[in-house]
């Protein structure tokens, strides 16, 4: 056996601490990189052109064209994924809104009615519970005086 082994007490501290520093700076850069490649794609300020050359330059010369962008364009990242995350949060919400509500926004009387049908199909509803839910939908009665879900009487 010639070959030289290597134990764990035979690599320093101090070189396993500059290799962790390395490795978490590169690891850094990666996700700095990511980060720069999708906000390239998601400022709509920038035409197609200027994309194409801003992404060129990340992929040619990675580190330089990293920090150009990161330094001419920095201030709009931030802008732009600060916009983009109240824009998801508003969507959540309307979401949350329209899901509360007990059914969606553009419900049709039509989408009501099938939906009763289907209830009282399966026996959740009487036949008396069906005909007063379909009067209330097939009236001009608004969303507000409309029940969200018809009540059963026989214990399911």
């Amino acid at each position: 056996m010639s070959a030289q082994t290597y134990l764990a007490y035979d690599y320093p501290l101090l070189s396993a601490f500059w290799t962790m520093l390395w490795l978490f700076l590169w690891i850094m850069w990666l996700v700095l990189l990511f980060r720069v490649i999708v906000d390239i794609f998601r400022d709509d300020s920038m035409g197609g052109w200027a994309k194409a050359g801003w992404l060129a330059l990340c992929i040619v010369v990675p580190f330089l064209g990293v920090l150009v962008y990161v330094i001419a364009r920095g201030k709009g990242m931030g802008q732009r994924e600060i916009s983009q995350a109240r824009d998801q949060q508003k969507a959540f919400e309307s979401y949350i809104r329209q899901t509360a509500q007990g059914a969606p926004a553009g419900t049709s009387s039509v989408d009501e009615l099938a939906r009763l049908s289907e209830m009282k199909s399966r026996g959740d509803i009487s036949d008396e519970e069906f005909r007063r839910a379909k009067a209330l939908v097939l009236s001009d009665a608004g969303p507000a005086q409309r029940p969200t879900a018809v009540p059963t009487t026989h214990g399911r």
